[in-house]
């Protein structure tokens, strides 16, 4: 039994007996009883397909994530669904890796589900070429529903962003560092990614304003890995290139210049300042704590649904929605 055999023998449109799955008031109490009265005769048990044919929505958000692992991204992941659901929407969550490839099979997924919209969240999912072909599977998706980025920015019709403002985040607490005396610092960072790039940025920018060279050898891009930041650190001070704080795009790379400053019995923050991103459970973990930028990610979750949200109902959306982060002031800083 399925949604068009109940409205064939009620005597109503599909639409009708969706309505009447849905709770829609817009349905006279006599058809209601009559299509709840075929329902029950003859078995049928709604799915979310039928549910959906009537509003024309499935009521189902598609989230994108690169690596579930990750914490940052699980942290998002985990304030997206409980918004959503706040909103009595269902998510189907895709874990893509980040191969073209993979991205492009399961956005196609996504479509053929008949969600109403898709989250992608990390910046990932950007090609960091202005000129390249690689986001057209955005684009193209763009057309049949609303996509909104999660720390990502793509110009595009039904495409809509809400970030972090991670370049003035970064600009800010290294200038603080240069202020409070610490004119040679380390920064590290994971990717060149949109958010990647506008990191890298704020650290750049913080340097020239400050009438200050920026030395190539002391931005880094590693891996996110404890170790690789040590190492690096490690390769900095085997080669006496002097340093005295380190900044990094994860607190991940900051544990890293924890562990190396132990390793060199280094007073922290007295002969080394560090900080972290994302202030994470990472954070709370290290001795001493981990000064790091909150950079919000349950206000930038909370944000882009209430925006989707606003975009279903029709409301005016912008494409671009930025969140301000916060610096934690731990142990490992001393201005």
């Amino acid at each position: 039994m399925n949604i068009y055999d109940v409205s064939e023998k009620a005597g109503v449109s599909i639409a009708t007996v969706s309505r009447v799955i849905n709770g829609n008031s817009n349905v006279s109490e006599k058809t209601k009883l009559r299509v709840l009265s075929v329902m029950e005769e003859l078995g049928y048990t709604p799915n979310v397909f039928a549910r959906g044919l009537g509003l024309n929505t499935m009521k189902t958000i598609g989230i994108m994530c690169t690596d579930s692992s990750d914490i940052y991204l699980a942290n998002a992941v985990y304030f997206l669904e409980r918004e959503l659901r706040f909103n009595a929407y269902d998510a189907i969550l895709c874990c893509t890796g980040t191969s073209l490839e993979n991205k492009m099979k399961y956005l196609n997924l996504l479509l053929s589900k008949r969600v109403d919209g898709i989250i992608l969240v990390g910046s990932k999912f950007l090609s960091s070429s202005p000129d390249t072909s690689d986001n057209d599977y955005i684009l193209r998706a763009a057309t049949k529903l609303p996509i909104m980025l999660l720390n990502g920015q793509l110009s595009g019709n039904n495409i809509f962003s809400t970030q972090c403002d991670d370049e003035s985040a970064v600009y800010s607490v290294t200038d603080k560092l240069i202020k409070n005396g610490q004119k040679n610092i380390v920064y590290l960072y994971t990717s060149t990614s949109y958010s990647g790039q506008n990191k890298l940025s704020g650290y750049k920018k913080a340097l020239i304003d400050n009438h200050l060279i920026v030395n190539p050898v002391y931005s880094h891009m590693c891996t996110k890995s404890i170790a690789r930041a040590k190492e690096y650190l490690n390769e900095l001070y085997t080669n006496n290139i002097p340093f005295e704080a380190v900044v990094t795009s994860d607190d991940s790379l900051a544990v890293g210049a924890i562990k190396f400053a132990y390793e060199h019995s280094l007073n922290i923050p007295k002969d080394l300042s560090i900080v972290g991103y994302n202030n994470s459970v990472l954070a709370n973990c290290t001795e001493p704590e981990l000064t790091s930028i909150d950079s919000n990610v349950e206000s930038l979750c909370v944000t882009a649904v209430k925006s989707l949200m606003k975009v279903f109902n029709g409301g005016e959306v912008p494409q671009r929605t930025v969140i301000s982060a916060d610096l934690i002031k731990r142990n490992t800083t001393n201005f």
